[in-house]
C-alpha cells in the first residue's frame, strides 16, 4: 500500500526502473518502510516547491565555491559539482553489514601490502597473483623491507560499492592511494541540513562533520616524533589540480598548512618546511601527489611536483606519508579479483562483502572468454580511473569492440572484464521536467586507519549518473552527487555521536 503523500506530491508517478533495485522505493513505487518517516515531509513537497529548494542548494554550493575541474574539458577549468538534493538513504541494518565488511576488507588489504613488501608469503601460495604483483606498474620493489612510520599503509581508503538488482552491496573497486571526494560529502551535508532541516531531523542520521578531526587524529597517530609536538601538512600539486578544492578544504578543516612541493626540502633525511622564521621540521605529510611524481631522485626524474630526497626520509622512518608509498599494487583492478583470497589467507575469515566476479585477462582461459563475449562484458584497463579506459560491451559499436579486442590481445595483463550489473537507482531531480527520475548510483565510503585499527565514516559519497541510461557516475563524465543518510540504529538515536 502506497504511503499517503505519494498520491499527491513529489513521489507521485515516480517511474521505478525495471530490473533494478531502487534505494528509496520498492518495485511498486512505495517508499521503503525504513525511510517513510524521513521522507514524509520531503514527499509532501510539491514539485514547484522542491524546484525552489534545489535552486537554493545549488546557489549555496556556488557561493561556497564547491568546485572541481576536468582536464579534458577545454571550456573551463572550474565547475560546480552537480548535486541532487534528494538524499540517498541507507538503513541502520544495511549499514552495520557494510561497516563490518569494509573494516575486514581494509585490514586484509593492509596485511597484503605488508606482505608483498615483506616476506611475500601469499605470492608463494598463489603463482598467478605473484605474476600480477611483480608485473604491476604500481609495485615499487625498491621499497621492499621498508616499514612506514606508525606501521600503517592505508590511512585513507575509498571503497566503491554498488548495489545489484537483489539489493546486495558489492565492492566494485578499491581506492588505496589518494581517494578523493570526501569534501563533497561534508559540503553536501551542510547544504542538505540547511535546505531540508525538517526531513533531516526526522531521518535521525549519523553525522559526518567529524571526519576532519578523525583524519587529523590518524595523521598524528602515525607521527615518528617522539615528543608531544607533531607537525603535519597537506601536500598539493597546486591550484591547477582537479581536486585542489578538496586539498584546501581538508587542510582548512584540519587546521593544517596547505603546502606545495617547493615549500618543502629534505636535509639529513629529514623533511623541513620553509617559513619566514626559518626551517620547521615536518613529521607527517598527507600527500595528494602520485607516487611517480613525489620524488624525482627516486622515481620520475622529470617530475616538477616532487621533493628531492623525500623517499630517503620516508625509508629512514623520519616522516610518515599518508597514504604510504606503493599502495597502488593493492588497488590494481586485476589484483582486486584476489581480495577474497587475501581475507581468507590473512584473517582466516570468509569475506563479509560480496564483490563483482572478475575475469583477469592475464589468465588464458579468462582472456579467451572475454574475447568471445565482448558484446556482454564491461572491460576495464587495470591502470586507468575516472571511467576512462572502459568498454561498455553491450552498448559499444562493433568498431569499438574490435579496437578493444586488439588491445587485449596485445597486452592481456592490462585488462579485466566483468558482467554488466544493473546498478541500483535513486530518485533524482530532473529540472527540465520538474519531476523525480530514476538514475543509477554508487557509493564511496571512506575508511580511516590508525595503529589501533580502521574506522568507517557513516555514509560516503553517493555518485549519480545524471545522463539518462548511463552507468558512469564519475563527475568527469557527467555524474553528480547526493548526500548519503545513514540511519542510526534505535539504540543510537538518543546519543550524540
Amino acid at each position: 500500500m502506497a504511503v499517503e503523500h505519494q498520491a499527491t506530491s513529489l513521489f507521485a508517478g515516480y517511474p521505478v526502473a525495471p530490473g533494478t533495485f531502487d534505494e528509496l522505493v520498492d518495485a511498486r513505487g512505495d517508499i521503503r518502510p525504513a525511510f517513510q518517516r524521513a521522507l514524509s515531509a520531503l514527499g509532501a513537497t510539491s514539485p514547484e516547491g522542491f524546484a525552489r529548494f534545489q535552486s537554493l542548494a545549488e546557489r549555496s554550493l556556488l557561493n561556497q565555491g564547491v568546485t572541481f575541474s576536468v582536464y579534458a574539458d577545454a571550456r573551463g577549468t572550474e565547475k560546480i559539482f552537480p548535486f541532487c538534493l534528494v538524499p540517498r538513504m541507507v538503513s541502520a541494518h544495511d549499514w552495520a553489514h557494510v561497516e563490518r565488511g569494509l573494516e575486514q576488507r581494509v585490514r586484509a588489504l593492509g596485511l597484503f601490502l605488508d606482505d608483498v613488501y615483506g616476506e611475500g608469503r601469499i605470492l608463494e601460495d598463489k603463482p598467478v597473483l605473484r605474476e600480477l604483483v611483480l608485473g604491476a606498474k604500481q609495485f615499487l620493489p625498491t621499497l621492499r623491507g621498508v616499514r612506514p612510520a606508525g606501521g600503517v599503509r592505508i590511512h585513507i581508503a575509498g571503497i566503491d560499492l554498488i548495489r545489484d538488482p537483489d539489493g546486495v552491496f558489492r565492492v566494485l573497486e578499491d581506492n588505496l592511494r589518494t581517494p578523493s571526494g570526501v569534501s563533497y560529502v561534508l559540503e553536501n551535508r551542510i547544504v542538505t541540513k540547511r535546505v531540508l532541516p525538517q526531513a533531516f531531523e526526522e531521518a535521525r542520521v549519523h553525522p559526518v562533520d567529524h571526519y576532519p578531526a578523525r583524519l587529523s587524529g590518524v595523521l598524528r597517530a602515525v607521527s615518528p616524533s617522539t615528543t608531544d609536538y607533531t607537525n603535519a601538512v597537506v601536500l598539493t600539486p597546486g591550484p591547477y589540480n582537479s581536486a585542489y578544492f578538496e586539498h584546501s578544504f581538508l587542510a582548512r578543516t584540519m587546521g593544517l598548512e596547505l603546502v606545495q612541493p617547493a615549500d618543502l626540502f629534505v636535509d639529513d633525511d629529514k623533511v623541513f618546511l620553509r617559513t619566514t622564521r626559518g626551517p620547521r621540521r615536518i613529521h607527517v605529510i598527507y600527500r595528494r601527489i602520485d607516487d611517480a611524481f613525489l620524488d624525482p631522485d627516486a622515481f620520475r626524474p622529470d617530475s616538477v611536483l616532487g621533493v628531492r630526497g623525500l623517499v630517503r626520509a620516508y625509508a629512514a622512518g623520519n616522516v610518515a606519508l599518508a597514504n604510504a608509498l606503493g599502495n597502488g599494487v593493492a588497488d590494481d583492478k586485476a589484483v582486486y579479483a584476489f581480495v577474497p583470497d587475501m581475507i581468507r589467507f590473512y584473517l582466516s575469515e570468509e569475506p563479509i562483502l560480496d564483490q563483482v566476479h572478475t575475469f583477469v585477462c592475464a589468465r588464458k582461459d579468462d582472456a579467451r572468454y572475454v574475447l568471445e563475449h565482448l558484446d556482454r562484458l564491461v572491460v576495464k584497463s587495470v591502470d586507468e580511473a575516472g571511467g576512462y579506459g572502459m568498454l561498455m560491451g553491450p552498448t559499444a559499436s562493433s568498431e569499438e569492440r574490435e579496437a578493444f579486442r586488439r588491445r587485449i590481445e596485445a597486452e592481456p595483463r592490462r585488462f579485466i572484464a566483468q558482467e554488466r550489473i544493473e546498478l541500483s537507482t535513486c530518485p533524482t531531480w530532473d529540472g527540465k521536467t520538474l519531476s523525480l527520475v530514476p538514475r543509477r548510483v554508487d557509493l564511496r565510503p571512506y575508511v580511516l586507519t590508525s595503529p589501533s585499527g580502521p574506522w568507517v565514516l557513516p555514509g560516503g559519497l553517493s555518485r549519480v549518473a545524471l545522463v539518462p541510461g548511463s552507468y558512469i557516475v564519475n563527475s568527469s563524465q557527467g555524474g553528480g552527487s547526493k548526500d548519503t543518510w545513514v540511519q542510526k540504529a534505535p539504540a543510537d538515536s538518543g546519543r550524540t555521536a
